[in-house]
């Protein structure tokens, strides 16, 4: 049997997106519709480098989320096109957008089951990135709500975003487990601050969510899949 993990938690977290259901396939999806739309002007990797580049520069201004989404695709749009694109192209661009909103919600393997086990044991919560009516909808269709104390859609996933998440926990860090798909948003920042953070892997992650180091310490606990955690927590 595996060994437990040895801390007295009051709050697991857990990511939302590509950790309870699945969202960047649809990213991806939509961004191979867009480059299709464009490829006029530049090869697909270039447009795909253009867009990324563009939606870097707007996290500081429209954060997380598929609204700053769309608009970064305008703007990459008329980037490449040295604003000579139509007024047809920005209305499909936005059509693609409202079906990126519009996308089922597919639940992981062995999420659920894990939640019924957790719940009641601890406080859990959602703690994610995004646009905050999105992600609320999204939690709502997931069928997952009544698992969770609160979601908490954050502007951004830095240290001191996690320290005032815990904060207003009123606990400890040593209290929080943050469990994720993303090392670079879910695990180190958690690590740095004292909380302890979990990485269970999705078969593609943003290109802006990578690391390019691995990752040892005391804290962390690499999982396979979501119901890996059920053999450290109880």
């Amino acid at each position: 049997m595996a060994k437990k993990i040895k801390m007295k938690l009051k709050v697991i977290a857990f990511d939302a997106d590509d950790t309870l259901f699945i969202n960047e396939p649809y990213f991806q999806e939509t961004e191979q519709k867009f480059c299709g739309l464009m490829e006029d002007y530049l090869s697909h990797q270039g447009i795909s480098q253009e867009l990324f580049r563009v939606e870097i520069d707007n996290l500081k201004i429209y954060g997380y989320g598929i609204k700053a989404y769309i608009l970064s695709m305008i703007e990459a749009a008329m980037r490449i096109s040295n604003n000579t694109i139509s007024i047809e192209v920005i209305e499909k661009i936005i059509e693609y957008g409202k079906e990126l909103l519009e996308k089922p919600i597919v639940l992981l393997d062995g999420v659920e089951e894990t939640l019924e086990v957790l719940h009641g044991k601890y406080k859990l919560i959602v703690a994610t990135k995004g646009d905050l009516l999105d992600q609320r909808r999204k939690l709502h269709d997931s069928g997952l709500g009544h698992y969770f104390h609160h979601i908490e859609v954050m502007s951004d996933k830095q240290e001191k975003d996690y320290s005032d998440l815990i904060k207003r926990l009123e606990i400890q860090p040593a209290d929080f487990f943050m469990i994720g798909n993303s090392l670079k948003s879910d695990v180190l920042p958690v690590l740095a601050i004292g909380g302890h953070a979990a990485h269970i892997p999705f078969h593609t992650t943003w290109e802006h969510e990578r690391i390019d180091h691995t990752i040892e310490h005391k804290n962390f606990y690499a999982f396979e899949k979501m119901t890996d955690v059920l053999k450290k927590v109880q």
